[in-house]
């Protein structure tokens, strides 16, 4: 095993064209004709970069993992405008202490903000209300889009044994490994493109499926959900998280849908507003959907379908019992500061709601609830 959770050989990942895969290295899987790496324990099957594949296997068969996840760790996604990192700045992010230290070092600039400050930005506070009112409730989750995996940390902390992270960025699975998820939490992680082919095997038992905060950047989202739903089978639930709204002000980033449009990608989905998600969680409570001109209104929809129906779980809303909470960084000289004017723009005015100027003193009996506390990972 070379890491946690994930068993190389015998592992059945499914290649970007759909052929099953096989270990034959305890660094490479194989579908009889190409060969793709396993970085740290990561998976990595993205297609359309052969020389990068390639590179990286022949890295590994060399015995040098470090030059093969240097490697992984400069590429990107197709929607990234930012420098790529040095040689330099790509080896002393390997023997970073913290995550704020490794997303400065690997030059992730606002997806690092946003990494470093999810625990109190109002998405992730929407995407908690979203999986409190629909949890796993035992099942196997499936995080599409994963990022630095905040998510997965948060259910398996929860006490979830069967957690699957998918991302297209390797750097993102790698932060998460590194500096996000419990040590030893049994989370599986692979690098695939999911508008390329699945990378997971058809399964009977029902799958939790999660996407929140990425799938308006996709253009066939038709057949993302269909996927989704398919693979969370029947008895499974699909929950989908900040889906921008194209008539908002707010919600034109990426390539958004309409809020009916949206809610048709998913028929007998419960939705909700994002508005209330936020507020639902800031207040302790569980959501209340939303339909017509609610979500006519809102920034951004959250959508959920459980074929089980499968009972809320108002502690999802919260740290898991016996998780330390700390001071929220934002607060660090005692008033509160946005990490930058960038995410100030985006999520300022709704923090606003719940973070207050100035640190309370005391915090008071909902300064979890309202993230002044945060059960940030140890190497925050």
């Amino acid at each position: 095993m070379t890491a946690v959770g994930i068993p190389v050989a015998g592992t059945r990942w499914r290649g970007p064209d759909g052929s099953g895969l096989r270990a034959d290295t305890a660094h490479s899987l194989t579908d009889g004709v190409r060969r793709w790496p396993v970085v740290e324990g990561i998976p990595w099957l993205r297609p359309g970069r052969e020389d990068l594949r390639a590179a990286t296997v022949a890295a590994l068969d060399a015995g040098d993992p470090r030059g093969a996840t240097m490697l992984l760790l400069a590429d990107t996604d197709d929607w990234w405008d930012g420098d790529r990192p040095t040689p330099r700045r790509l080896r002393a992010a390997l023997a970073a202490g913290s995550l704020t230290e490794a997303v400065d070092l690997l030059g992730l600039g606002r997806v690092g903000t946003y990494f470093r400050h999810r625990w109190s930005d109002p998405s992730w506070l929407a995407t908690l209300a979203l999986t409190a009112a629909h949890p796993p409730s035992g099942r196997a989750v499936v995080d599409l889009a994963c990022g630095a995996g905040h998510l997965l940390r948060h259910l398996a902390l929860h006490g979830q044994t069967d957690l699957t992270g998918v991302d297209v960025v390797f750097a993102k699975l790698w932060l998460a490994r590194r500096f996000v998820l419990p040590t030893g939490a049994p989370v599986a992680l692979v690098c695939a493109d999911l508008i390329a082919g699945w990378p997971l095997p058809p399964s009977h038992v029902p799958r939790h499926v999660a996407c929140h905060d990425a799938l308006y950047f996709l253009s066939d989202k038709a057949g993302f959900v269909a996927t989704a739903t398919a693979a969370a089978g029947p008895r499974g639930a699909v929950l989908l998280g900040h889906l921008h709204n194209a008539t908002h002000p707010a919600g034109r980033a990426g390539l958004p849908l309409r809020a009916h449009e949206w809610t048709a990608l998913l028929p007998g989905a419960t939705a909700y507003a994002e508005e209330e998600l936020t507020a639902a969680t800031a207040g302790g409570r569980l959501p209340v959907a939303a339909t017509g001109a609610a979500l006519a209104a809102t920034e951004a929809l959250g959508l959920a379908r459980d074929g089980a129906a499968a009972p809320a779980d108002p502690a999802l809303l919260l740290p898991a019992d016996g998780v330390p909470v700390r001071r929220n960084p934002l607060y660090l000289d005692g008033d509160r500061t946005w990490p930058d004017d960038r995410w100030a723009a985006e999520y300022g005015d709704r923090a606003a709601m719940y973070l207050p100027p100035r640190w309370p003193d005391p915090p008071g009996p909902d300064a979890v609830c309202r993230r002044l506390l945060l059960d940030l990972p140890e190497r925050w």
